[in-house]
């Protein structure tokens, strides 16, 4: 059982941090036309869309964007995901000599992203990659860090993070939800 414990950001919360993101990428790369935004399956990727958008609105450049869905390369695929929902991952720009930034809603332990990067390696050798995330709740087994992070929510360990995105959830929210122990 869970309980919604408190919640942490609203809209208008999300919009700032992806908008601050938006410029720490620009800024961060100065040739735009090696870099490509790809988020990771499901909000993540809808977190990915606006900053795209974000970007080219203001750099009037066009930029490719894609999106990864990690189930198969996940370390914990058979043991830990259930029935997970598999979408395709649709990477329709070479890969080759690009800085890919990854786009996930809440870094945790580290394995969606490590997962995420073998699947990038399957379209080819990027340049570099580098993960913007919306929230770093703590807790990481892999030495894996964010390059662009909206906020830093650290939690206990029977606390989790969920980011709703009003294309899923029909509102923008962040919520710190409590697992009970059960008896």
């Amino acid at each position: 059982m869970n309980n919604i414990k408190a919640k942490l950001s609203g809209s208008q919360e999300i919009n700032r941090s992806l908008t601050r993101i938006a410029h720490e990428i620009i800024e961060k790369n100065n040739n735009l036309d090696i870099i490509a935004i790809v988020g990771i399956r499901t909000r993540g990727d809808f977190l990915a869309k606006r900053l795209h958008t974000m970007i080219e609105n203001l750099t009037n450049q066009s930029i490719p964007n894609g999106t990864l869905d990690v189930t198969f390369h996940r370390d914990d695929f058979r043991t830990n995901l259930g029935t997970p929902k598999v979408g395709a991952s649709n990477i329709l720009f070479e890969v080759e000599g690009k800085n890919i930034i990854l786009i996930d809603d809440v870094l945790y332990t580290g394995r969606t992203i490590r997962a995420a990067i073998d699947e990038i390696f399957t379209y080819g050798r990027p340049a570099s990659i580098q993960l913007g995330i919306l929230v770093d709740r703590g807790h990481k087994e892999l030495p894996i860090r964010a390059d662009y992070v909206g906020k830093n929510f650290p939690t206990s360990i029977n606390e989790h993070i969920y980011v709703h995105v009003k294309e899923v959830d029909d509102e923008d929210e962040i919520l710190l939800v409590e697992f009970e122990e059960l008896k």
